[in-house]
């Protein structure tokens, strides 16, 4: 069999060699506990903090700003609880948006059941939120607004710049879910009004179970697991040296390389989205046109079921997703496309194909091959597609 065709870097990225020869020696020889006071502590010490200063200075932060975590969702669960708990005083208001990734929605509704109201902003068929419905559901108790900078699913970039202002005019605090977004897209944390930012190091070609939170000076943060001295008295338990130095490599690698993958990603993109949407009848493209992560393309077909085209896909060699991988073996449909306005049998039709920064013009060219093909082959033996074609029917 040829080498796997991998389009789907939004579930996970392969480990960059570098990241992993940073990795290996505090998985060897520098053994340490950061923690400790004796020599052998001091590599692994320099380590966490060389990885803090890079991960800060990608979005611009103060390195005392950032604390390790195990992962992106680690990090929506602290910031959303942190604050509402600190600030709702045991009951208050936050608002977030109807298209979050779980991390964000399933906090939300643990914080629902301990007396706090959330409200869920509505999205356009783009998945953009309206800047004049968010003005309109803030309240006096209203202690939190949190909007993905990227959506996971269909890509689309929020307009978090204008977020941020809205949030500082307001005098409420705003954390942004950049876990598709960090090392894809530039973010500054000051210039964008960003008071809390979680992000994940397995998205960035860095190793899975490590992640960090971002939490501005002003924000009176509380800790999230009890029980030791860790991450400056905030997050307890002897940390993931190795993987933290891993994920500090990849940051610079990518920092590094930003401008270079986005282009040749967005490119590659594009062409996918042409073909794809030239060459394959019934099919729509979810999510922004422009406005989107530049590895992102999600496509919903008419008349087929998304699963079988997988598994069809996964026959070829090709890795693709339906959504989010944090969602995959669920029987309902994307909750980020009905969100969007699709109905039940386009969002169950939907591909999303992810890029990365090793992707080829030839890969691009057999996938689409493949998708054709499959796509084809599934709708001969539908009936409703038949007698969709039969009457003249129109795509929806």
């Amino acid at each position: 069999m040829d080498p796997w065709i991998y389009l789907d870097h939004a579930a996970t990225t392969p480990l960059a060699p570098e990241a992993l020869e940073a990795m290996l020696p505090y998985c060897g020889e520098d053994y340490g506990n950061p923690s400790s006071s004796y020599g052998l502590s001091e590599a692994p010490k320099k380590a966490l903090a060389d990885a803090r200063q890079t991960v800060a200075a990608a979005i611009h932060a103060d390195s005392e700003e950032i604390y390790f975590t195990g992962g992106g969702t680690e990090s929506d669960n602290w910031a959303l609880t942190a604050v509402a708990e600190q600030y709702g005083q045991g009951g208050g208001h936050l608002i977030t948006t109807a298209m979050e990734h779980h991390a964000v929605l399933h906090t939300c509704g643990y914080l629902e059941e301990r007396g706090f109201e959330i409200t869920y902003l509505p999205v356009n068929e783009q998945g953009f939120i309206s800047l004049r419905e968010l003005r309109d559901a803030i309240r006096p108790d209203t202690v939190l607004i949190s909007v993905m900078t990227a959506n996971n699913e269909i890509g689309t970039i929020q307009p978090i710049r204008e977020i941020g202002q809205i949030a500082k005019e307001r005098r409420i605090l705003f954390h942004t879910d950049a876990v598709q977004a960090f090392c894809q897209i530039p973010i500054d944390v000051k210039e964008m009004g960003i008071d809390l930012l979680s992000a994940s190091s397995h998205k960035c070609y860095g190793p899975k179970g490590v992640g960090f939170l971002y939490a501005a000076k002003q924000v009176n943060l509380k800790p999230f697991l009890h029980g030791g001295a860790q991450e400056r008295g905030m997050r307890a338990g002897t940390e993931n040296v190795a993987g933290i130095a891993g994920f500090g490599k990849a940051v610079e690698l990518c920092q590094k390389t930003m401008a270079a993958r986005e282009a040749h990603e967005r490119s590659l993109r594009d062409y996918l989205i042409k073909r794809i949407l030239a060459e394959v009848p019934y099919t729509r493209l979810n999510g922004s046109r422009k406005l989107r992560l530049p590895n992102n393309a999600n496509f919903s077909f008419q008349f087929i079921e998304g699963e079988n085209l997988r598994v069809l896909l996964d026959m070829d060699g090709i890795c693709a997703s339906g959504g989010s991988a944090c969602t995959t073996g669920s029987t309902e449909p994307s909750h980020v496309l009905k969100a969007i306005g699709l109905p039940d049998a386009l969002a169950n039709g939907s591909l999303r194909l992810t890029l990365g920064a090793g992707t080829t013009k030839e890969e691009i060219e057999k996938t689409v091959e493949a998708v054709k093909k499959h796509v084809a082959d599934l709708r001969s033996g539908s009936a409703v597609y038949e007698a969709f074609t039969t009457a003249g029917g129109q795509p929806a």
